[in-house]
């Protein structure tokens, strides 16, 4: 039998942006500039002062939005 008690699960769960510990900091350069290129498909405006959380959510919306997400 294997000890399994110490790996890591093998899928990737789900948070809601809401409940990140650190969703509240600034967005990060990545979103950003992947929030510039769905925005301009979109024809949508993007907040330059968004946290990690809202850019996440923007871009799951914009996705929808565009199909890039599919």
């Amino acid at each position: 039998m294997t000890d399994t008690t110490n790996q890591a699960p093998r899928e990737n769960a789900e948070k809601d942006p809401s409940q990140w510990v650190t969703g509240d900091e600034p967005m990060t350069g990545a979103q950003r500039s992947y929030l510039h290129t769905l925005a301009q498909e979109a024809g949508a405006e993007v907040p330059e002062d968004a946290t990690k959380a809202q850019a996440s959510e923007l871009i799951d919306e914009l996705q929808g939005r565009t199909g890039r997400g599919e």
